[in-house]
């Protein structure tokens, strides 16, 4: 199983999300062909609610945290479904990678 998939079934079944998107970003950065070493995440949850944005990552941290120590880079969107909807279930864009040679 790939890390994107543990990823995905471990926050889909910790989280009983409303919405779940787990990207491997690896692609835009200097690593091999084929690395899972940067993912970006998005995940609406009632589980959010009343939480700070500290305490959500954290919440996910704590989840994936055999999976952190073999990645690289995790972007984290936690949102509640009331700020999902306030987005218009639109999915922030990831920032072009700044280090390790890629795009300089």
């Amino acid at each position: 199983m790939s890390i994107q998939d543990i990823i995905e079934h471990k926050l889909s079944n910790e989280f009983e999300a409303a919405f779940l998107q787990v990207e491997n970003e690896s692609h835009m950065h200097n690593v091999a062909p084929g690395s899972e070493s940067h993912f970006k995440v998005t995940i609406v949850s009632d589980r959010f609610n009343d939480q700070m944005l500290i305490k959500r990552h954290r919440l996910v941290n704590q989840v994936l945290a055999d999976e952190l120590q073999q990645i690289h880079a995790l972007a984290l969107h936690t949102l509640t479904p009331d700020e999902w909807e306030a987005r218009g279930g639109a999915v922030a864009a990831s920032p072009k990678c700044r280090g390790g040679g890629k795009n300089q």
